[in-house]
């Protein structure tokens, strides 16, 4: 991927025109603003979504360009990036987290903003509805409070004992707390007390474990922020330290840092089918018309080796229903 532009802040603004009086003063190859939490998400959670664009037959630089650009972790940074959008003429601008969702809506009303997998669109009021998104804003959804408690679930299934958990969230984000609060309704039927740790960037984690440690919990889950990707090979070698067992909102902790569970979303998916959205705006469609869509497929990963260094051994039920197995 060829990532023209990786911007920290950035100011100015511009008008926003609607894509048809766009295309007709100028005829001008259509220009595609992406905005991301931070550039190193883009490899972590195996980012298919510009795959998707090709398989469509859109080049960059031929008959689409794009601009990548980053808040480089600083979430406040995304008012700047949207702005920039503007400045750039953007006929469509596609997001990768909910705080860059509604920097770029407040920035315009007419430019059509494209979430690629975002956590709850309507609970974070970024759409009226999942049938009728209303106005410029569309895309995909990962029902993220609802996943967030078929989480919680699971690690009790995998820790049948456990009655403490330490959940790390980033509440910065609008989907951190809808997510705190479907784990606070879950946790009273599975028998579990929640230590809820809000953590600012990652440099928060080490005092966050070690609040946990001193109240003995007995197991990790972290709420889907791009914060804790970014972190997740931190996180994971934390998790190993205290030796918690732990179970992660995206596969990349587990494939790609060690550790021991996650259950998500199948991304690659969603960002193809997001793609797909993208096509159809170009080609005229209204983004008003295209429902926000759900995901349909769901990826739970084990990692035996892991679960070997923690003494912990998974149920034969739970071992049956992964998708993958890490041995």
């Amino acid at each position: 991927m060829r990532r023209r532009d990786i911007l920290s802040l950035l100011g100015g603004a511009a008008m926003s025109w609607p894509v048809g009086v766009r295309a007709q003063q100028s005829k001008k190859i259509p220009r595609l603003c992406f905005l991301t939490f931070d550039p190193g998400t883009l490899q972590a959670t195996r980012f298919t979504f510009f795959e998707g664009l090709r398989d469509l037959g859109y080049v960059d630089g031929q008959n689409i360009n794009i601009d990548y650009l980053s808040a480089e972790g600083h979430g406040e940074r995304f008012p700047a990036l949207a702005a920039e959008c503007l400045r750039r003429k953007a006929d469509i601008i596609a997001v990768s987290t909910t705080p860059a969702a509604q920097a770029a809506k407040n920035a315009t009303r007419t430019i059509p903003i494209i979430m690629i997998a975002l956590g709850d669109p309507v609970g974070t009021g970024l759409v009226d509805s999942l049938a009728q998104p209303g106005r410029n804003v569309t895309g995909m959804s990962m029902m993220v409070p609802e996943v967030a408690a078929k989480r919680v679930g699971l690690l009790k299934e995998a820790v049948p004992g456990m009655s403490r958990v330490l959940v790390l969230t980033y509440l910065d984000d609008p989907i951190a707390p809808l997510q705190v609060k479907a784990l606070k309704d879950a946790a009273p039927s599975l028998g579990l007390t929640l230590q809820i740790q809000d953590v600012h960037t990652g440099d928060d984690l080490p005092a966050a474990l070690d609040a946990g440690a001193k109240e003995h919990v007995e197991g990790l889950l972290t709420t889907a922020e791009s914060m804790f990707v970014v972190h997740r090979a931190r996180l994971a070698e934390l998790a190993a330290r205290y030796r918690l067992p732990a179970m992660y909102c995206y596969s990349a902790h587990v494939v790609d840092a060690g550790g021991l569970m996650a259950y998500d979303t199948n991304y690659p998916d969603l960002q193809r089918r997001a793609a797909t959205y993208v096509d159809r705006i170009l080609k005229g469609a209204n983004p008003s018309d295209l429902p926000v869509q759900q995901p349909t497929k769901f990826e739970f990963v084990i990692n035996l080796k892991t679960a070997k260094t923690l003494g912990l051994t998974f149920p034969p039920g739970l071992l049956a229903i992964a998708d993958e197995v890490i041995e």
